[in-house]
This record gives C-alpha cells, sequence and structure tokens, in this order.
C-alpha cells in the first residue's frame, strides 16, 4: 500500500479528537500563534455565469440586475470606501464567461469597450492599481493560460476553486450537472497553467454537495501534487456548502462542525505544515475556536465594508470580534495582503516586475500587511496605542520573555519569536524590557555630547542601501562628491570642543585613493587641534581597507591606530550579520565573518566599540535573530561593546527602494520591537540600548525609552549619512533639548562621555551655552588629493 493510501486509511480509522490534535500541532510547526486575515472590499464584477451549478445564488439573469457589469465608476466607488475602511484587497468575483450565454453580456461588454470578460476585469484591475491602493485579487473562473498571463500584469494573486474531483458531480441530478466549467479536468488545467505562469493561486473544496469524503480526500491529493509540482498554491480553502432557499439543493442537509473539523484536519495532514488553510468564519459564525482547533492558520478575506455576495446571508463578522475569538483560540490575529507572506517576501519571482514595488511596500518584515504610514526618518505623527480587545500572550513568546529576563541565552527560534509579537504580546514585550532596563541601568536616560565627521562620501563599494557615497563614476549622484582637506577635520574638532564636547564621531565611504596613513592622518589631524577629545572612528570596513593597503594585519593596524589616538570604533558596517542578506545589500563588503573578525581584534587590543543593526529592507526576524545572537556570543568572549544601537533602514534615498527592491524600513510596531527584544536577547551582557533619535524622531524616541532603551546616542552636531537618506529628524539634538526628551517620559537625562563616564561638570556646563556653528567647508573630492594632503606614512 502506498503512502497515500496509508494516510487515506489512517484519517478515516482515527478518532476525530486525535486528528484534531495531530493538525493542530502541525499547524503550529508551520505557523506559530499567527491566524492571518486579508482586509478586502468584495467587487461583484458580473453576476452572469454560463454555469449553472444548484446550490449557488450569486449567479443571476440578466433581467434580475441594472446591468450586466459593474462600470469603472462603481467599481472605484467600492474601491475608494474600502480605502476609508483601512482594506488593502480589492477581490474581484463574478461568473465564468458569461459573455458565452447572454447576449445582454456580450451587448454590454461591446457598449464598455471591451471584447470579452477576460479583458474588462484586466482593465478595472489596472485602474485600481493606478487610482488606488488596494491591489487585486481575482477570482474569475476557469481560465486558460493567456488569460492568467493578462491578469498576471494586474493582479497579486488569482483563484479559482477546484471545489471537487468528481465527474459523478457532472450527472444529472447532481450540484454541477450543466456546468461545464465545474469539470474537474479543466480547472485543474487552469491550476496547472497558473503554476506554470508562477501565480500566486487560490483553491479549495467545497463539501456538502454531495460528494463522498474519499472524493474530498482525491481533491486535496490534486491540490498538494501541483503544490509540489509549482509551488503556487498560496492558499486551499474547505469551504462548507450552506443551502440557500431557490435553489434545487435548498433542502440538501449541511456539513455538521464535526463533518468540517474533519475535513480541516485531513487538509493539513495532507498539504503540511506550511500551508495556508483557510475556513471562512462567517460559514460557521459560532465555532471559531473549533475551527483553529482543527489546524487553519486563516480566515480569509472580511470586509468591512461590502457583503459576501456569495452568501449574503452570512455577514461577516466585525474585526475586533474576529481579533477576540482568535485569541480565545490561544492565537494572534495578523492581517495579511491578498498575496500571502511568504509569496509578498519574494515578490520578484511571484508578481509581475511593475507590481514587485507595490507589494514590498506595503507589507513588514513578516510579509504581512505593513500597519499605518510610519517610517523611520519621516516626520509623522506616530500611530497611537491600539485599544487592546484581548490580554492574551502566546505560550512562547511569555516563555522567552521569562527566559531572557533571568538572563539565559535565547536561541535563534526563540528570539525570533518574540518578534512576531502583537497587540497584548507587544505590549508584554516592551513592559519586560522596560523592566530590565530599570533593573539595570535605573532612571537614566544618557548622552554624549559630540560631533559627526563624515570626511569623504567617495566610495568605491556598491551597496544597495547607501544614499550618502558617491562612486567614482557618478560623483555628482545625490549632490556633490567632497574629500575633506585636514585643516578643515581640524577645525570641526576644535570647534566641537569649544561647544562642550567630548567626542568627535569619523567616519566616511572607502575612498579608492585612501590608504591606512590616509586614516592615521585624519585621527591625528583631530588629536593634534584638540589632544583631549575622545576620536570615536573607522567602521571595521575602513579597519579592514587600511590594513589591507599597507600590507599587514588588522590586528596590527589596529595597534597603529590605538597607539596614534584612536580611542573606539563605532560598530557601523555590520547592517545584517547574516551572508544570505549582505549577498543582496552589500555583497562586496566585509562578510559576517569578517565584521566580528575585525571587531573582535579591536578588543583584544584594548578598543571598545558599538554594535550596530541596520534592518528594515529586504531581511526577516529570522536574520534579526541571528544578528544579535551573533553579537551577544561576542560580547560573551570579550566584553568589548559598549552599547547596542539599533539604525532603522530610512528608504526615502535609498537605491534599492528606488529600484523597488526593499521596504520602506520597519513598521513602528518593529521599530520599538528591535529595541524591547535587543533588551532581552542581550541581557545582562550589554546594559546599554541606545535609539537613533535622528531616524526614530522625538516621538519615536520615547516609545523606545519605554521599551528597554536607556540611551539616545549622541547630540551629532552635524548628521549627514541620515540626512543623505531623507530623514527629517534634524543634524543636532542640544543639550538642553535631550534634556527635556528624557525628563518628558519621566527620566533623568545625564550626560556622558564615550565610555560612559561622566565628563567634568565644568566641560557639562559648557555645552549649554554654546555658540551656533560655523558653515562647514566640503573640499571637492579630486584624484589623488588625499594621498597628496596626508604627509608622511606612519
Amino acid at each position: 500500500m502506498n503512502p497515500d493510501e496509508l494516510l487515506r486509511r489512517r484519517l478515516h480509522q482515527t478518532p476525530l479528537d486525535d486528528l484534531l490534535l495531530e493538525a493542530a500541532d502541525l499547524r503550529d510547526t508551520g505557523h506559530g500563534d499567527a491566524i492571518s486575515y486579508s482586509r478586502k472590499v468584495f467587487i461583484p464584477l458580473t453576476r452572469l455565469c454560463r454555469d449553472v451549478c444548484h446550490y449557488c445564488t450569486f449567479a443571476t439573469s440578466p433581467r434580475e440586475l441594472p446591468a450586466p457589469y459593474l462600470t469603472p465608476d462603481e467599481v472605484l466607488a467600492i474601491c475608494r470606501a474600502g480605502e476609508r475602511a483601512g482594506c488593502r484587497e480589492a477581490l474581484f468575483t463574478l461568473g465564468d464567461k458569461p459573455e458565452l450565454r447572454y447576449a445582454a453580456a456580450r451587448e454590454h461588454l461591446k457598449q464598455l469597450g471591451y471584447e470579452s470578460t477576460m479583458a474588462y476585469i484586466a482593465a478595472m484591475c489596472g485602474m485600481v492599481l493606478r487610482e488606488t491602493t488596494l491591489l487585486p485579487h481575482v477570482n474569475p473562473g476557469v481560465m486558460t493560460k493567456d488569460d492568467i498571463a493578462l491578469l498576471r500584469k494586474v493582479s497579486v494573486s488569482q483563484g479559482v476553486m477546484l471545489e471537487s474531483t468528481s465527474r459523478r458531480l457532472l450527472e444529472k441530478g447532481q450540484a454541477h450537472h450543466g456546468s461545464p466549467d465545474k469539470d474537474p479536468a479543466v480547472r485543474i488545467a487552469t491550476l496547472r497553467a497558473a503554476g506554470e505562469l508562477q501565480v500566486p493561486f487560490t483553491s479549495g473544496i467545497l463539501i456538502g454537495i454531495g460528494e463522498t469524503r474519499d472524493e474530498r480526500l482525491d481533491a486535496l491529493f490534486v491540490l498538494r501534487d501541483l503544490q509540489a509540482e509549482f509551488g503556487h498554491l498560496q492558499e486551499t480553502i474547505v469551504q462548507n456548502f450552506r443551502a440557500k432557499v431557490d435553489t434545487r439543493m435548498a433542502g440538501m442537509p449541511e456539513p455538521d462542525l464535526r463533518d468540517l473539523q474533519w475535513t480541516i484536519a485531513a487538509a493539513r495532514l495532507i498539504l503540511g505544515a506550511q500551508a495556508n488553510l483557510q475556513a471562512p468564519p462567517n460559514l460557521m459564525p459560532s465555532e471559531y475556536g473549533q475551527l483553529v482547533a482543527a489546524g487553519i492558520n486563516d480566515w480569509g478575506g472580511v470586509s468591512p465594508v461590502t457583503p459576501d455576495h456569495v452568501n449574503p446571508e452570512k455577514p461577516w463578522p466585525q474585526l475586533a470580534q474576529l481579533e477576540r475569538e482568535t485569541a480565545r483560540a490561544g492565537k494572534q490575529l495578523v492581517e495579511r495582503l491578498a498575496v500571502y507572506p511568504s509569496y509578498a517576501l519574494d515578490a520578484a519571482r511571484w508578481q509581475d516586475k511593475a507590481i514587485a514595488p507595490r507589494v514590498l511596500s506595503a507589507i513588514d518584515s513578516q510579509g504581512h500587511a505593513r500597519t499605518g504610514d510610519w517610517s523611520p526618518g519621516l516626520a509623522q505623527t506616530p500611530p497611537r496605542p491600539a485599544q487592546r480587545v484581548s490580554s492574551h500572550v502566546p505560550a512562547a513568546i511569555a516563555e522567552a520573555i521569562a527566559r531572557a529576563s533571568g538572563g539565559e541565552p535565547l536561541t535563534v527560534p526563540e528570539v525570533e519569536t518574540l518578534f512576531t509579537a502583537q497587540g497584548a504580546a507587544f505590549d508584554a514585550v516592551c513592559r519586560a524590557a522596560d523592566d530590565l532596563r530599570r533593573q539595570t541601568c535605573g532612571d537614566r536616560v544618557r548622552y554624549v555630547v559630540n560631533r559627526n565627521i563624515n570626511y569623504t562620501n567617495v566610495c568605491s563599494y556598491k551597496c544597495t542601501f547607501c544614499a550618502f557615497s558617491k562612486s567614482t563614476r557618478s560623483k555628482s549622484l545625490r549632490g556633490p562628491a567632497y574629500d575633506l582637506e585636514l585643516a578643515e577635520v581640524a577645525r570641526r574638532t576644535h570647534e566641537a570642543w569649544d561647544r562642550g564636547a567630548s567626542e568627535v564621531c569619523m567616519q566616511g565611504g572607502i575612498h579608492p585613493d585612501y590608504d591606512g596613513n590616509t586614516y592615521l592622518a585624519l585621527l591625528r589631524a583631530a588629536k593634534q587641534a584638540v589632544p583631549g577629545m575622545h576620536v570615536h572612528a573607522f567602521s571595521p570596513l575602513e579597519v579592514a581597507h587600511g590594513a589591507q593597503t599597507l600590507g599587514i594585519a588588522v590586528e596590527d593596524f589596529l595597534v597603529k591606530l590605538r597607539d596614534a589616538g584612536l580611542g573606539s570604533l563605532p560598530g557601523t558596517a555590520a547592517e545584517i550579520l547574516d551572508d544570505e542578506v549582505r549577498a543582496v545589500i552589500c555583497p562586496d563588503k566585509l562578510d559576517t565573518a569578517g565584521w566580528l573578525g575585525v571587531i573582535e581584534a579591536a578588543h583584544r587590543v584594548g578598543l571598545r566599540t558599538t554594535a550596530t543593526i541596520m534592518f528594515g529592507h529586504v531581511e526577516r526576524p529570522v536574520h534579526w535573530a541571528r544578528h544579535l545572537l551573533a553579537i551577544r556570543a561576542l560580547q560573551a568572549r570579550t566584553g568589548g561593546f559598549t552599547e547596542f544601537v539599533p539604525l532603522p533602514f530610512v528608504h526615502m534615498e535609498a537605491p534599492m527602494y528606488f529600484k523597488g527592491t526593499a521596504r520602506k524600513g520597519p513598521t513602528w510596531r518593529e521599530a520599538i520591537l528591535m529595541h524591547a527584544v535587543a533588551r532581552l536577547a542581550l541581557h545582562p551582557v550589554i546594559p546599554n540600548i541606545q535609539v537613533s533619535w535622528v531616524k526614530m524622531g522625538v516621538e519615536g524616541a520615547k516609545a523606545c525609552l519605554d521599551a528597554g532603551a536607556n540611551d539616545l546616542g549622541g547630540t551629532l552636531m552635524n548628521e549627514s549619512i541620515s540626512r543623505a537618506a531623507g530623514t527629517q529628524h534634524g543634524q543636532e539634538m542640544p543639550p538642553a533639548r535631550m534634556d527635556e526628551l528624557a525628563r518628558s517620559v519621566g527620566r533623568l537625562p545625564e550626560q556622558r562621555t564615550t565610555l560612559y563616564a561622566r565628563p567634568p561638570a565644568a566641560r557639562t556646563a559648557v555645552t549649554y551655552d554654546a555658540a551656533p556653528l560655523l558653515p562647514i567647508v566640503l573640499t571637492p573630492a579630486g584624484k589623488l588629493s588625499r594621498q597628496r594632503s596626508c604627509g608622511q606614512p606612519a
């Protein structure tokens, strides 16, 4: 007996309660605690159909309709109402090719200027994409390969219900008699064509229309095999028949709850852990928990605006009710797009190139719908705290919080789980992080008075996220290329000292004419100008470049820098410490091991460093988790990190965002969570978690201070890298404003040095009476100009 027959026998013979437990466990393996849904509008473009399914009240005749098709204005009106209600999906549902049956359909299409229903729906999807923020999903019935290709250009996903593979249902007296488009072979051909064209596709089965349980399993095995071949079935629906008056099947018995549960559990066990399995919530409105218990992970599309035109007698649940019922079942409700998360994250493969950027800009790091308009760097009002309809915190999140709070190292899956926190679970993570902050750092909010000196924006590297650097081939791109004279470096250092600064932070692009002596010359310029100034300079990439150009080991070069007066290193150029991501965003940069190796060498020679993460572009929570644990492991060995600094990706001027290959930075929830999860995951080895006010803004900084952060970083004086990326939060935050920010959240402000000592009181006093900055001088970049001005080799 083959494996499928063994599974079939087991599904028939195993007690239902045991099947449900097995299916729920499998669902949890694939989807954790998330139950998703899509907020949609339902657009019945036409209710005419050439088929005569004997359970359907959606399809009707021309005399029952004011017009055979909705007009473009009617379609737009529905979509505009959906936009106002926060919808993201425009679901087009219609009958199969009505023009093949009705002259009225043919005439109306002609009046509209279209030869076919497929051409008209393609035009309406294109209009929705142009005129609204909604993303079309289309269910137009059976399609040819050409139809699917046409609609792929104007929709993010498509679908056709398989319903059943039983040809018996086509016979006289059966549900599909007289419905040529319900021939299983025809529908399977549509599913196969969609797979060949790599279209995210929805399908499913309709139970209770006269099929046997074995016939249900036959259909599920067909769907499984198609998914194994093409990977395109983003969702499988198990829909229960509901008898409707005025149909031939009005007296047909409906599937009961136990029958529906058995079919859902069978679908989960056949389709596997990763499959997205849906049961419409409005068709069993009092049994939410029982459907979750059977193994679903999705509620489908739910509309706050339009009815379910296929089942108009069964209204959609209110979203607050859906969230409550989902929480009561022990799960978290999360919003998705019409295209499911894994397909949205891989938009380059699954979307037309014109639509992929729309998808990426609408999702978060997990591929779910991006909620709210906030992005890092934009001067926007953050979202208001949501009113919680449930206090449920999933067990996996509660357990990870408890372990982290006790100082235990977490695993990658545990950290990843913390990043999934929504609703009350999000509150719990932030609250636990803030408790740890209070225990570790007290109520002080610390910051350093410093100045950024970015000595060149010329760079030979091709990082796809960087809006600051200028290549040697396009020096005027995004502003002029510059290469500071050493005298300007010295002047800025002296001016910063006069304004009370205790630190200058020096970083720049990897200028092709620079070598190790250049960095030593820059360092000496600052230290000779102000011997007492702490120089916090040179990313690991710059250190590696300097060592390579001098032909010496990284550690030997670090010793030279240290002996010349370098005080500490910024842990920038880390981006995401995972080579899968680095291959996309900075393929020619140091790899993960190289970055960690430079930092560890710095710690060995007595140079402290910061650690950073730049997040919110192409990476996912699993990469965040790997990054945090790599930082923790290194800190456990060396103790050399002074603080951890989350740097949200600012997308506005980033090349990869312009090319449509990146998200719009982290969401508000993700940005706050990064600070909170960092506090938990790095406890107790890194005590200081810093928030970047220049990226998060004042309100964002406040929120992070309430979620585990204890440090505001530097006053900066001249911030230019984030500003080049498009941030609107300014270049300097003077001490008085830093103090005001800290006090506004009930905390005590305190100036610090780079290495977390207290600066002398006399120096602190100077910072509150600083003179305005003089205009900076940006020396135009010129070939070999740096080598001519660097002096003698060290």
